[in-house]
This record gives C-alpha cells, sequence and structure tokens, in this order.
C-alpha cells in the first residue's frame, strides 16, 4: 500500500481543550470534521493516548480551537509534543475561560464550544460526538491548514497523530537516532556532529523536545 496518497486528503489544525476543577488540558488535532448543520455536531478524533482525551471523557465538555496562520509554531510544538500531565501547556500563555473552558486569545480565528454526547472506539483514536453549544468567530484571518503547517512552516506530525506515517530508514552503517515524539531522524553520516557529542541542551529541530527523547534505531 503507498499510504502517501492519505497525505493528499485535506485536514484542518486545531487545539481542542478541556478543564476540569483542578486542570487545564490540550492537544494539536488534525481530524476534525462538522456531521450535522440544523442542530450542529462535530466528530473529533483523539489518540487513546492522549491526556487530553482522557478528560475530555470525564468531564464531556470540549472547546476547539480554530487556528490561523498568524498562530505561533511554538504554540502548535508546546500543544502537540508534550502531555498536558507533565507540563502547564498554558504557562506564560495568553487565553481566556469561556462556559469554564481555555480558549487561546492569539492566533485563533473562531472557537466552538460543546458537549460530548458519543465516543466511539476505533482502533487507536476515539472518535467524539460533540454537540456545538456556542460558537464565535474572532477575526477576519485566514485558517492554519495542515498543508501549510507542513510545506511553508515546516512543521511535522506527532506519533498520536491519525496521519502520522513513520519515515523509512535508509540502510547505512552510520548510527541513527529517532525522535520518539516526532519520528525525526537524526543520522550521524549526515549530521556534522555525532549524536552523542551534542549538548544536553540541544533540541528537536522537527518538535523541540530534548535529546533524552530520542532512541537509537540501528
Amino acid at each position: 500500500m503507498d499510504k502517501s496518497g492519505l497525505r493528499n486528503l485535506s485536514y484542518g489544525l486545531y487545539i481542542v481543550s478541556t478543564k476540569d476543577k483542578e486542570n487545564l488540558a490540550g492537544c494539536v488535532v488534525n481530524a476534525i470534521m462538522q456531521i450535522t448543520s440544523a442542530e450542529p455536531i462535530i466528530a473529533i478524533s483523539l489518540n487513546k493516548n492522549n491526556y487530553t482525551n482522557e478528560l475530555i471523557s470525564q468531564t464531556k465538555k470540549v472547546a476547539i480551537n480554530i487556528l490561523s496562520k498568524s498562530i505561533d509554531l511554538q504554540v502548535i510544538q508546546t500543544f502537540g509534543f508534550n502531555s498536558s500531565k507533565d507540563v502547564n501547556k498554558y504557562a506564560n500563555l495568553d487565553y481566556e475561560l469561556v462556559n469554564d473552558l481555555p480558549i487561546l486569545t492569539k492566533g485563533i480565528n473562531s472557537y466552538i464550544i460543546g458537549d460530548v454526547i458519543d465516543k466511539i472506539s476505533v482502533a487507536t483514536h476515539d472518535i467524539f460526538l460533540v454537540k456545538v453549544i456556542d460558537s464565535q468567530k474572532v477575526n477576519e484571518e485566514e485558517s492554519l491548514t495542515y498543508l501549510y503547517y507542513q510545506k511553508n512552516m515546516k512543521g511535522v506530525s506527532s506519533k498520536n497523530a491519525p496521519t502520522y506515517i513513520e519515515k523509512e530508514i535508509a540502510n547505512t552503517n552510520s548510527k541513527k537516532y529517532r525522535c520518539m515524539i516526532c519520528g525525526h531522524i537524526y543520522d550521524d553520516a549526515i549530521e556534522k556532529v555525532k549524536f552523542e557529542d551534542l549538548p544536553d541542551n540541544w533540541v528537536c529541530p522537527k518538535c523541540g523536545v530534548s535529546k533524552d527523547k530520542f532512541e537509537r534505531i540501528n
């Protein structure tokens, strides 16, 4: 099967967020679609390993931040390649609570708030069916598409994303290391510095995680 054809499907890019009594959570999602019109229902696909999935399953409340092209890449990296269980993703970030759910105040053009009415388990992901209870347009900025994120912002997918496709590894004798978060390959034969000689504060050039998130793959 040539999975590269799947990349021609069109996607947006969103930050899905929720909140319980003590914790804020959110993650980057690219698989969201509107199912009905008269009484709007939205479908959201979330990896079962995501902490955001866990909290949405508990609270039955969810907000969709529709990202615009003005979003800072670092915000996407923070929400896409870290767990809300380990990192306060909202620290030093401009946001407000709307219906007690976190909404970004920069880098979005609209938001949608809804109640979960059903959850469908599909292999590695859950599909949440969400009844829209509020929706607001913030500005006229153009929406960020997944294609624009990849081609213009040079962004990559998290390994938890439904669109993630693992890269093929060239068969060479050099040492190779793979980022366990985004799948980026560091090849000693290509880079000017051997991986083991990189400083401790070096980070993945694709998703920004630290050196200890890489694994030797050959």
